[in-house]
């Protein structure tokens, strides 16, 4: 199987025993408290679950700039986006303490994890802008995760974590989420050597489930992960319990029996795009794929990347940057030439009236009016899951 990014093994900071984990909460009951904000808790998450193989924690100043204008760690790592820990908050603690750090998405002031604070160092306005500008490709505040990172504040805590539990992801979740510990321990059971990873924060649809089929036959793939966002998204996107109900649906009516894993990480969504199709394929490396697929507009949101910024990127890193190998696929609909849904790249003999295209408005207006998605846009058994949930709204 694939080697984890940076490391023979995989390096999760979750706290492994009860005993441990009892020892850790007991100390915390002297310890200074911090309730950090949802994308530092879902760091934390990802840091437990070893999706952040290599990483032992927070990120500080010289690693967050060297990350946002290098892709790599002072130490010369590739990584594509900072893993941090940051507030406007007033701190009462200091570089060298062991402090608590509260989770904001789960009620009761509960304990994610402990940190160890090596820095607490502040960030310019001039370099928080700059990092934004690197990461997103924008400093335009309607962009989701430009504003995201904005609100979260100017002081960076960094220093190694033990993290607790993962958050709300396994009550929430517990027939989806997974670690990668947990994946890649499924993966060796099946005998999977060759694996294709799908990475997805919409239901999917036909378009989607053929690129899954296409990618698993052109690769001769084992067996294909689906994988999907579970945490926070911006308004509008369809929620996770939705999605996660739609696509076992379209699993369970229209692939064969055991080729597919459904699986869930819980993270927020960054919507960077380029750098965040980047983060992806580290996150599939350390699951133990051997390919990523990345489609038109990968991780994108409106029109602030390019249909193949996500894809072109991968050119520019290092060639020893990544195991993994990408993927890249076209925009793919159904061809009413051919009755079959293809990749829009490989029957150039096409116009666009030939494919059957619905905006993402048109799909919401036509399941919250009650109306039949076309059967070569959506499964039926699928657009029924997502009906529901728009009637409901």
């Amino acid at each position: 199987m694939i080697k984890p990014h940076g490391s023979e093994e995989l390096m999760p900071k979750i706290v492994n025993t009860e005993e441990e984990k009892v020892a850790l909460l007991d100390s915390a009951k002297t310890m200074k408290k911090m309730t950090v904000n949802s994308a530092a808790a879902a760091n934390l998450v990802m840091l437990g679950a070893g999706y952040f193989t290599p990483l032992e924690g927070f990120m500080g100043k010289n690693d967050v700039i060297s990350v946002a204008n290098n892709m790599k760690l002072e130490k010369g790592l590739f990584w594509p986006t900072p893993v941090v820990n940051l507030t406007n908050q007033d701190l009462d603690f200091k570089e060298g303490e062991e402090i608590a750090l509260i989770d904001p998405n789960v009620e009761g002031e509960q304990i994610i994890a402990i940190q160890k604070v090596d820095k607490i160092e502040k960030l310019t306005e001039e370099e928080i802008n700059n990092i934004v500008e690197k990461i997103y490709g924008t400093k335009d505040k309607s962009h989701p995760g430009v504003q995201t990172f904005y609100e979260q504040g100017d002081t960076l805590i960094s220093g190694d974590v033990s993290v607790i539990n993962y958050s709300y992801f396994e009550k929430d979740f517990g027939e989806t989420f997974r670690t990668a510990m947990q994946i890649r321990s499924s993966i060796e059971s099946k005998g999977w050597k060759n694996v294709v990873a799908f990475q997805t924060r919409n239901p999917m649809h036909r378009a989607h489930e053929e690129l899954c089929r296409m990618a698993g036959e052109r690769v001769n793939a084992d067996g294909i992960l689906i994988h999907m966002l579970l945490g926070k998204l911006k308004p509008g996107d369809i929620p996770a319990d939705v999605r996660d109900s739609a696509i076992r649906t379209m699993v369970d009516h229209y692939f064969p029996k055991d080729y597919v894993m459904i699986t869930g990480y819980g993270f927020d969504m960054l919507y960077a795009g380029p750098r965040e199709a980047l983060l992806h394929a580290v996150f599939r490396q350390n699951c133990g794929c051997s390919y990523l697929i990345v489609g038109r507009d990968h991780a994108g949101v409106g029109d602030f990347y390019g249909a193949f910024d996500a894809q072109d990127i991968f050119d520019s890193v290092p060639k020893d940057a990544l195991l993994i190998k990408i993927f890249k696929a076209d925009h793919t609909a159904y061809s009413k030439k051919l009755n079959k849904v293809v990749m829009m790249r490989d029957v150039e003999d096409h116009t666009k009236d030939d494919f059957v295209i619905l905006s993402g408005t048109k799909v919401r207006e036509m399941l919250s009016k009650g109306e039949d998605l076309p059967k070569e846009f959506a499964r039926p058994e699928v657009a029924e899951v997502l009906m529901k949930h728009y009637m409901k709204e």
